[in-house]
């Protein structure tokens, strides 16, 4: 009998695509979305995905979703309540008798005095630890389809792309690469990787300017990067919730002072290949920024 696994949050940047790279594993993939209407695209990736309703709101949907389930993909969302989701989940996760939870945290969780993200982040890895579930964390770096999702107008509008990072040099990987990871740990024995930590990165630091210069190459357009202060970013932002704006303005910092200008080489270690270059990933998806 194969192993059923859950993936939470299934329509987003990074469940999306371990729900792909899961697919034609020879396992029954649960993808759980908010609405079941919305996983269209999932299900036409491969019989053995099944959507299912996942509403955080709605505890009866939490439990269903992982009466059943073998293993977990635990994404918690960008929200001010991401703690108490993600204890949430793992209860519930508990409760099933799940036998291996993979949980998606971030980079330098662990830091000190670290950024407020990085705290909500630890608080869930230390209540999953102390949970007694088998367990793996994967700690990625910024994402580079964050490109996409947070600058893709201007990029494609503009031809330039805005931030207040200075001249930071950033370890950014592909969100396909943390799929892979978390495919590949999730369709191993549970033991090969229980109680495991694993920072992800790309292969390279990059600066803004080689973003924008893999972008220009990618799309034969000339894509330019503007470096703007943090008053200007922090103005653009008076709009976002404070708990928001101070995870981001503090995610700049870090960034224009090198604080994510290292590497590991995890990535490569666990699926056997290179992680992708941001040359790689502007050209895989050139098609999406496109002029508009």
């Amino acid at each position: 009998m194969s192993d059923t696994v859950l993936v939470t949050g299934a329509t987003g940047t990074v469940s999306s695509e371990v729900v792909k790279a899961l697919a034609g594993r020879g396992v029954t993939v649960r993808a759980g979305v908010r609405s079941a209407d919305k996983a269209a695209d999932l299900r036409a990736l491969d019989p053995a995905v099944q959507p299912v309703e996942l509403d955080y709101t709605r505890p009866e949907t939490v439990q269903a979703a992982f009466d059943g389930v073998n293993r977990v993909f635990l994404l918690t969302p960008f929200t001010v309540d991401q703690v108490a989701i993600g204890k949430q989940l793992i209860d519930a996760a508990r409760q099933s008798g799940v036998q291996q939870v993979v949980l998606l945290s971030g980079a330098g969780a662990d830091a000190q005095p670290g950024t407020q993200i990085n705290h909500w982040h630890r608080a869930v890895e230390v209540y999953l630890a102390q949970s007694g579930l088998p367990y793996t964390v994967l700690r990625p770096s910024g994402f580079m389809q964050n490109f996409l999702t947070y600058n893709g107008d201007s990029i494609r509008q503009q031809n330039a792309f805005y931030l207040a990072i200075g001249e930071g040099r950033v370890n950014y990987i592909d969100v396909r690469d943390i799929a892979a990871v978390a495919a590949t740990v999730l369709t191993t024995p549970v033991s090969a990787h229980q109680d495991q930590i694993y920072t992800l990165t790309g292969p390279t630091a990059v600066s803004s300017q080689e973003v924008a210069a893999a972008l220009s190459a990618a799309t034969g357009r000339t894509i330019s990067y503007v470096a703007v202060p943090e008053e200007a970013a922090a103005q653009a932002l008076t709009q976002a919730p404070d708990w928001m704006r101070t995870s981001l303005l503090e995610l700049y910092r870090l960034y224009k002072n090198d604080g994510a200008a290292w590497v590991t080489p995890t990535v490569a270690e666990l699926i056997q290949r290179p992680p992708h270059s941001i040359g790689q990933f502007a050209q895989d998806y050139r098609e999406q920024f496109a002029a508009s």
